[in-house]
């Protein structure tokens, strides 16, 4: 009887060894788990966090792109309307340069006229002649006066070279007194506007 209690004495003491590492064993993984737990509720903090800065990234690119974008439509507005001054302006000259050539065309024929007028022979000493023509003169000073103040200027002057650009030559031929590509004769004379031939000088030159 003594050796049964003191068998199942022993068998219950290794019972218990047995018994003690799963308990340890459990006791460890709950307490590895509740260790756990916190760092698995902090993830999404982290990952909210990581949320947040991204997205003010994009804003901050969006921002950023909407930015250059206005800049850009900005500048290219300033150069369109630049370009549109500058072809008013344009169209503007053009139509006064226009409009004060073909001012300046008809004018002149009233200048020859009355340059015709004076070369016309005549007893200057009668003088209801002479009154006539002091009229003419002083009217053709007038007109050639006004016309010089908007940039018209007469060219072709006898004994001057000659110049392709500002004359025409209506023949060539010897002249006494003149160097050869001298101009001997004016036949009419030429104009200028702002320095734009608007109508040649009708010449003689020496050959």
């Amino acid at each position: 009887m003594a050796n049964f209690v003191f068998t199942e004495k022993k068998m219950s003491e290794q019972e218990q060894k047995i018994e003690t590492p799963e308990v340890e064993k459990e006791e460890a993984v709950v307490e590895e788990t509740q260790q756990t737990e916190p760092s698995q509720e902090l993830d999404p903090l982290e990952e909210a966090i990581a949320r947040v800065q991204e997205l003010e990234e994009q804003l901050k690119t969006q921002i950023e792109e909407a930015a250059n974008k206005e800049q850009d439509i900005l500048l290219r507005s300033r150069a369109e309307i630049e370009n549109l001054r500058r072809r008013t302006e344009q169209d503007v000259e053009k139509a006064h340069k226009f409009a004060l050539e073909k001012f300046s065309k008809d004018i002149l024929n009233t200048i020859d006229n009355l340059e015709r007028a004076l070369a016309t022979p005549a007893n200057k000493e009668d003088e209801s002649v002479k009154a006539l023509f002091d009229g003419v003169e002083l009217t053709l000073k007038e007109l050639v006066s006004t016309v010089g103040r908007f940039g018209v200027e007469a060219v072709g002057v006898v004994g001057e070279a000659f110049n392709p650009d500002l004359h025409q030559a209506i023949s060539m031929q010897p002249a006494e007194g003149f160097e050869t590509n001298q101009i001997s004769v004016v036949l009419q004379k030429g104009y200028t506007l702002n320095g734009r031939v608007i109508r040649p000088a009708m010449v003689m030159v020496a050959a």
